[in-house]
């Protein structure tokens, strides 16, 4: 299975600079897995495709100001660094932007001193694993220096970084947002639930995977890069009620689908409290075992996310309601508008 067979033109006009002033305006296209038929909405009027008994996932991981800006000790040398998971005390990997100026041994000074990192590994892609070293709490020192590490096809400022959260992040450990959430409101959820339907979270913090493309020609040959999840005893309990009494679960994002899909797959589709590591690839011809529906933004071409799209809904009828949706001037990735697949 060739990568361009999931390519499709994008005008880069379309790609979303900025968040809409309220989450809940974005557009939201509405495509059916199974004819492939179209609707075109609001997002606000989401409410009209769920039902008594459904319950949503969303994941609550919170994004860290990850993005730190310092200089190469004794050069002055700019460096940036992207802080992407921890992996033992105080040691991360990282993405290092012209990482060929950090080498093993390669001293990082940030704010004046108040943080060093020494550089220990070097991998592909700009891959580096650094030791930090600073006085007081890590990230205490990472609020005050670091930035949100908004993607790199975002080339305006952020006014309010808030609006780069989802309003139920709690679990900080992110290197990016899982950007489907961003379209609700603690209103809209509220409304949601009074129509009956549950709301149900876990975890997966977004990490290189999000970054990474893809760089085989055949997708089979593509290694997904390791996330940390976890899942609550009492998600699970509530999630396997919803399967049993017939409901359908409807996953908000890539990053819950992923997860859920990684759990009830080695549990023969069942729930359990759960954590670990998850670098699950899903494409066309992947058996889906929790999930019945989608929330999810419109991806990049010839990305894993598309292909994870692709393999919900088929291929053809993605591309199809993506070349509609170009067509139609929606907004794309992270800040754009969204796509329900049932």
């Amino acid at each position: 299975m060739k990568v361009d067979i999931f390519d499709f033109h994008l005008p880069e006009e379309l790609i979303a600079q900025t968040p809409l002033p309220d989450r809940t305006s974005s557009r939201l296209m509405v495509l059916n897995k199974s004819t492939g038929s179209i609707k075109n909405e609001t997002f606000i009027h989401i409410t009209d495709y769920l039902q008594p008994g459904d319950c949503l996932v969303l994941n609550d991981t919170k994004v860290m100001p990850a993005r730190l800006f310092g200089e190469k000790e004794n050069t002055g040398a700019k460096i940036e660094v992207l802080l992407l998971k921890q992996l033992e005390g105080d040691k991360w990997e990282t993405l290092v932007k012209l990482a060929k100026r950090v080498q093993e041994g390669t001293k990082i000074i940030f704010g004046d001193g108040k943080l060093t990192a020494i550089c220990l590994e070097t991998a592909e892609h700009g891959g580096r694993v650094l030791e930090f070293q600073y006085d007081g709490i890590f990230y205490e020192v990472l609020n005050m220096l670091g930035e949100m590490p908004l993607p790199p096809y975002i080339k305006e400022q952020l006014d309010d970084k808030d609006r780069y959260q989802t309003v139920f992040a709690r679990e900080i450990g992110s290197a990016a947002a899982p950007t489907a959430g961003l379209h609700f409101t603690e209103k809209l959820l509220d409304e949601i639930r009074a129509l009956g339907v549950h709301i149900a979270f876990i975890t997966l913090h977004v990490g290189l995977g999000t970054f990474r493309p893809v760089s085989v020609d055949d997708i089979h040959e593509h290694e997904m890069h390791a996330e940390y999840y976890h899942m609550t005893a009492q998600t699970a309990k509530l999630l396997n009620d919803v399967k049993a009494n017939g409901g359908r679960i409807i996953s908000v994002g890539t990053t819950s689908t992923r997860t859920l899909e990684t759990i009830a797959t080695s549990n023969n589709g069942k729930f359990i409290e759960a954590s670990g590591w998850t670098d699950i690839f899903i494409y066309p011809g992947y058996e889906f075992k929790a999930i019945n529906g989608m929330v999810t933004n419109f991806h990049l071409p010839k990305s894993t996310l598309i292909m994870l799209v692709s393999a919900l809904a088929g291929r053809e009828n993605v591309l199809n309601a993506y070349n509609e949706a170009v067509k139609e001037h929606y907004r794309f990735f992270s800040f754009g508008d969204a796509m329900l697949i049932i």
